[in-house]
């Protein structure tokens, strides 16, 4: 009976919010941080993931032997997600596949896995996405389009295709077919939050399929969001590494590695220091983006002290300016102020980030608002300011000159200044003078 009762007040819900247009983006766009897992087979010496063998670094047959070393062995999913909710993200994204086809989970589309291949004889996948779930973070999951690995995928090599789609369109769709139910098994199996494609450059748009794509995921998950590496398709945009200059219109992320590889290179000692990404991050989330910021696990589960170390350090950041990262969006236009900032979504709290190495003077322009309050957040210092340059009978707002910042109160990093407006932002963007 209670079933029954239970489905009848589902329905009546669904009826009256039929009407309501749910942004399926909103918890995207409030996440601000997210943690990007590469482990796959390369893991186990420590190659570039896939593009080792892609671009010659070492032979198909060398590569593919790590298969023999993938052990699992110290995996404790769990422990990566409290590292990962430690750090602040909100979701996380790992590698189901990447561009060797070796698949983490037991796919039944063919036997290139983890489970049937490796020492570990397991789904690594699934107990991820168990812990992700049960830890409260939204799940991403990574997925290749292309597969070197495949014998009816056309490439294998920079320099080196098997096929040409054009002379052999039965041998491409087998593959359409291949790699598209991967795509379902990973949809009716974990139904992710997030879907992140990566690959697409190889092919254009109709000879993946990519709407079909779309539409059946979204058949099964209207509220699934895809990234924009679906060949135009996507829901959000993803630079990677590099920064853009202008403040994107649409959501977007920045996927960016913790040092100068995604997977697990042990000669790689290039690490990003905390100061470094937290910079960064600011700068991101002051222009309404997320990051993306990667992490690469032994093929035994362990993960690097250095990243450790770093996800760490800014987990206590994230945590102590909390108010002005997760509960605010894109800042100041340029111009305004020269450094990251962020506004409270009812937009009557103004943050500035200033790096805590470089602060000198901090200066506002064009802020018609008067100013209620100034504080540093995470401690309980209240400062002065004073305006300059204002004309009584012109509209045109005074410069605004902060007082100096306490050396006690600066954050060991990246200092927030909160500061608490007359009533919701209101900008003055003309040329100065009488007006």
């Amino acid at each position: 009976m209670f079933k029954y009762i239970a489905t009848f007040i589902f329905l009546i819900s669904t009826i009256l919010l039929s009407g309501q247009k749910v942004d399926k983006m909103a918890w995207f766009k409030d996440a601000k941080l997210g943690i990007f897992i590469h482990w796959g087979i390369y893991s186990v010496d420590g190659v570039d993931e896939s593009w080792a063998f892609f671009n010659r670094k070492m032979p198909y047959d060398q590569y593919m032997s790590q298969i023999k070393g993938f052990t699992a062995s110290h995996y404790n999913p769990n422990d990566w997600i409290n590292l990962i909710k430690e750090s602040g993200a909100k979701y996380t994204v790992i590698t189901s596949k990447h561009h060797d086809g070796i698949a983490l989970w037991n796919t039944k589309a063919n036997n290139r896995s983890i489970p049937m291949l490796t020492p570990a004889k397991k789904d690594v996948l699934s107990p991820f996405v168990d812990a992700c779930r049960k830890g409260g973070l939204k799940l991403g999951l990574y997925f290749s389009l292309i597969d070197w690995s495949n014998p009816d995928y056309p490439a294998i090599l920079r320099d080196s295709v098997r096929y040409k789609v054009a002379d052999d369109t039965i041998r491409w769709n087998r593959f359409r077919s291949f790699y598209q139910s991967q795509i379902k098994e990973l949809t009716h199996k974990y139904n992710p939050d997030l879907y992140w494609f990566d690959g697409d450059w190889e092919h254009s748009a109709d000879e993946w399929e990519a709407d079909k794509v779309r539409n059946s995921i979204l058949a099964y998950n209207p509220n699934a969001i895809l990234n924009s590496r679906l060949t135009g398709y996507g829901d959000y945009d993803t630079p990677e590494q590099n920064f853009p200059i202008d403040r994107p219109e649409r959501a977007w992320e920045l996927c960016m590695t913790s040092n100068n590889n995604w997977g697990y290179h042990p000669d790689d000692v290039h690490y990003k220091t905390p100061y470094e990404v937290i910079t960064l991050f600011s700068d991101i989330i002051s222009h309404g983006g997320n990051l993306l910021l990667g992490i690469g696990p032994r093929e035994d589960g362990w993960i690097p002290f250095e990243q450790v170390h770093l996800l760490k350090e800014i987990g206590k950041w994230t945590r102590k300016h909390d108010e002005a990262i997760f509960n605010a969006v894109a800042g100041l236009p340029y111009g305004h102020y020269f450094g990251p900032s962020t506004l409270s979504k009812d937009s009557t709290e103004l943050y500035l980030f200033a790096p805590t190495k470089d602060i000198s003077s901090i200066y506002l322009k064009g802020i018609i608002n008067k100013i209620n309050d100034i504080t540093i957040l995470g401690t309980d210092k209240h400062l002065g300011h004073k305006v300059v340059g204002k004309i009584s009978w012109s509209p045109v707002p005074g410069l605004i000159f902060i007082d100096s910042i306490p050396k006690d109160a600066m954050d060991q990093y990246m200092t927030v200044i909160k500061i608490k407006l007359d009533g919701t932002l209101r900008l003055y963007r003309g040329k100065g003078g009488y007006e």
